[in-house]
């Protein structure tokens, strides 16, 4: 892995991609955040060595530098899933990369379901903890310990201070922000009544298919992490409704200028 990681990172900074400070991931239906950046150079992820290509219609798949509140980014439109058929070193490559480019904090975005009841579709939650029910880990694989430590801490794997800032941030612009856990599933079926029903015994508050693997290998890589969820619709298993793909992609359009005020102003302060 150590060659691949080698070859892209390469191939990038020959592109122009030079000492990004941070990195952000965006997740389902949340492209906007583009629009806010001064493009310096960006690459299709099927032109760079060794990278997966997004096969989900909603992610773009590309990687783009430039300047975002004053500060160098690099920024992940469209994202990898396990449910796509890759592998969660596959789903991970890119954070390697990012991290390997030179930044030192990683942002994540997804959308998600609300869990807990008292959260509703079109508001936001800062994960303050997850829950890995993918069935394995990015860090599982012959030679991990070359890139990092074998045995990655998680005891705070979302930053403390970048969390605190964030719910500042939140409460000085009016955004409802809700805080809590995040679980993790293969995917892509939705969940069962009863998958629900246990998912809120075991202490999730929202759901979705992405975000863990990419903070684990983060905090493999030693960087400062903060994630945010957009809810996009409420799992209730004593109500629950067949689930409206265009109808999630269209709310998380809706509540993602949030999320933009969010990152751009935490920018700001890193």
């Amino acid at each position: 892995m150590t060659k691949y990681i080698t070859e892209s990172t390469e191939y990038l900074q020959k592109k122009g991609f030079d000492n990004p400070e941070v990195g952000i991931i965006l997740g389902t239906g949340l492209g906007q955040l583009i629009s806010e950046i001064e493009v310096i150079a960006e690459a299709s992820y099927n032109h760079i060595p060794n990278f997966p290509t997004a096969t989900v219609e909603f992610h773009k798949g590309k990687l783009i530098y430039g300047l975002l509140a004053g500060k160098k980014v690099v920024v992940m439109q469209g994202r990898f899933h396990v449910y796509e058929g890759y592998s969660l070193q596959d789903v991970t490559f890119p954070v390697r990369i990012m991290e390997k480019l030179g930044i030192q904090t990683l942002l994540v975005s997804n959308a998600a379901g609300a869990i807990n009841l008292d959260f509703k579709k079109g508001e936001i939650m800062l994960i303050d903890d997850h829950i890995n029910l993918q069935g394995s880990s990015p860090l599982a694989f012959k030679g991990v310990e070359e890139l990092g430590e074998r045995f990655t801490d998680m005891s705070a794997p979302y930053n403390h201070e970048i969390n605190s800032k964030i719910e500042a941030i939140a409460i000085a612009n009016n955004i409802k922000l809700h805080k809590g856990v995040y679980a993790s599933v293969v995917g892509p079926q939705l969940e069962t009544r009863a998958e629900y029903r246990m998912l809120k015994i075991i202490g999730a508050d929202a759901v979705g298919m992405s975000t863990v693997p990419e903070v684990i290998v983060a905090n493999h890589l030693n960087l400062k992490v903060a994630a945010v969820s957009v809810l996009t619709d409420e799992c209730d298993p004593d109500n629950l409704k067949p689930v409206d793909i265009g109808e999630i992609i269209a709310m998380a359009g809706k509540a993602e200028p949030e999320m933009i005020t969010l990152f751009k102003e935490l920018i700001k302060t890193l």
